[in-house]
């Protein structure tokens, strides 16, 4: 398992764990960021990642980023 935000452009992976505070684990669930879900990384811009979950693109921070693990 490998945090998100190492992922690198262009790259997809399954979703096997989202870390943090519950609140923070609800507010990525509510995102779209579930377990056994694909994400694919479309590219990192000013400190935010940009990904495509569940067909719809999202921007997180790369803090957000570290707690989602593919």
């Amino acid at each position: 398992m490998i945090p998100l935000s190492v992922l690198g452009d262009g790259n997809e992976g399954i979703i096997k764990k989202v870390g943090g505070k519950p609140e923070v684990k609800k507010h990525l669930e509510n995102l779209g960021f579930v377990v056994g879900d694909n994400v694919i990384v479309i590219t990192e811009q000013d400190g935010n990642i940009i990904v495509k979950v569940k067909e719809t693109r999202v921007a997180i921070s790369k803090e957000m980023a570290m707690k989602i693990y593919v």
